[in-house]
Formats: C-alpha cells, sequence, structure tokens
C-alpha cells in the first residue's frame, strides 16, 4: 500500500456528494498551511456528483482515494490513516472551513503539551456564533431526553454551554468534525471503529484515544462548520443515528 512521505502533520478528509461546500473546503484549508511540513488526502465514498473530478482539476497534488462503495465515515477515514505517516492527524469535515493558521496553532498548542492525544478548537457557525457541541460521554439522558422540552436543560450540559469557557479544558468528548490527533495514538487504536455507519464514532475514537491522554478543547482557536443536521432532517439520517446510537450503548455499556 502506497503510503506518504513522513510530515509533521497530514490531513484527511472524508466525502459524499460534497460539490458544494468541499472546494472551498480544501481552498481555504491549503491556504492556511502554506508554511506548514503538511499533506492532505482526499477519501471519496463513490459520490454520484462530480465531487473528485473537481477536486482532482482545481487541486492535482492533492491526493484522492476513491472508493466503489458507500462504507462510512469511519471507513473513509481508516483507509487515509493506513497511509499517512505524521506525527499529528486533522480530521476534517467537507463543510470546515479555515479562516486562519488554526492548524499551526493547534500543532504548537500540542508540542507544548505532550500529554494531550487529541485537540479541538471552538467550532462556529458561519455567521460566528459558538457552535455548541457534544463535550461528554453520550448518555441516554443527553442523547435522548435531551430532546424533549422538560429536559431541554440535558443539552446544554452535554455540551458544556451553560459554562463560560475561556480557557483550555480538558473534556471527554471531541467532535468528529474537525480536531487534531496524535498519529501515532491514533494508529494504536487502529483508527474509527468502522462498525459506526455515521454518528457516535467520533465519542467512540475519543473514548479509545482517552488511554493514551488526554482530550482538549482549546476556545482560543477556531474554525467555521456548516453544521446540516442530517440526522434530524431526513428518515435516513435519523434511522442510521438511532442504529448507530444502539451500537454505541452496547459496545459501552459496562464501561
Amino acid at each position: 500500500m502506497e503510503q506518504c512521505r513522513k510530515v509533521k502533520v497530514s490531513a484527511g478528509i472524508v466525502t459524499y456528494n460534497n460539490m458544494a461546500s468541499i472546494i472551498e473546503c480544501i481552498t481555504l484549508l491549503l491556504k492556511h498551511t502554506v508554511h506548514e511540513d503538511f499533506t492532505l488526502y482526499i477519501y471519496d465514498n463513490h459520490s454520484n456528483d462530480a465531487t473528485v473530478e473537481a477536486i482532482k482539476e482545481r487541486f492535482p497534488h492533492v491526493t484522492v482515494l476513491r472508493g466503489n462503495k458507500n462504507r462510512g465515515f469511519g471507513y473513509g477515514h481508516n483507509q487515509i490513516l493506513n497511509r499517512v505517516d505524521s506525527d499529528y492527524h486533522v480530521i476534517i469535515n467537507p463543510d470546515i472551513y479555515l479562516k486562519s493558521d488554526v492548524i499551526s496553532q493547534m500543532v504548537d498548542y500540542m508540542e507544548q503539551h505532550r500529554d494531550i492525544v487529541q485537540l479541538t478548537p471552538e467550532i462556529r457557525n458561519v455567521d460566528g456564533t459558538i457552535q455548541y457541541l457534544p463535550k461528554r460521554d453520550p448518555s441516554f439522558k443527553f442523547v435522548v431526553l435531551s430532546k424533549f422540552k422538560p429536559f431541554s436543560h440535558y443539552r446544554c450540559v452535554y455540551t458544556r454551554a451553560n459554562e463560560s469557557i475561556t480557557k483550555p479544558i480538558r473534556i471527554a468528548s471531541s467532535t468528529g468534525c474537525f480536531s487534531m490527533v496524535k498519529t501515532e495514538s491514533m494508529k494504536k487504536i487502529r483508527g474509527y471503529d468502522e462498525r459506526f455507519f455515521l454518528y457516535f464514532e467520533d465519542a467512540d475514537l475519543s473514548r479509545r484515544l482517552r488511554k493514551y491522554g488526554k482530550i482538549v478543547y482549546h476556545p482560543g482557536m477556531y474554525v467555521y462548520h456548516a453544521w446540516k443536521r442530517d440526522n434530524t432532517r431526513s428518515l435516513r439520517g435519523a434511522c442510521i443515528f438511532l442504529q448507530s446510537m444502539m451500537k454505541y450503548y452496547l459496545k459501552w455499556r459496562k464501561g
């Protein structure tokens, strides 16, 4: 299997019919990593739009891997992980937009804090407001009860939106849309659990990475995320979400 040369930072984006967002994502990513020892991999989960062709045309130096079937988010990232050789690896959604050299900032911070195994910045909506994402391990009250009005406050507890976080803090779980991990640790746990097609794979990943170090949220760094919330907007997404939720709870029911 072909591997890239040893670099300081590698990054992976898994895409599926993301023609509308991924070109801008890659453009901004490459713009803000020009001074970094950096390599980017794209894995396409058998898109039926022109995503792959557009990427190859605009970014001929970026390695694009193409699957013959959509096997899920984790599977795609693992195909990238199998090929990279780096100190740090960045997991990036195709709807993430960088407006600063946040990757260099994250590398510097992890170099200064060697006990960190996964680092996530503040995630912002495209309008600049904070996107409150889970920072605790999923539980029934956080994931299910919080969707009902009498228990909606559990969502704030889950995301820690009810706290004023102004300094880096240790968290239990990192969002899957954008984070930096130690490549060595990621390889030790063999990447994502591919039983999760989509959803909860990020919580499962953080839970296994914690064996090797701290998960940290840093509000002094940020990226933008054009979040679509597919799990609540389509029947298919909702079904995948529920299936992954059950897999997660069954896997960790004794943990």
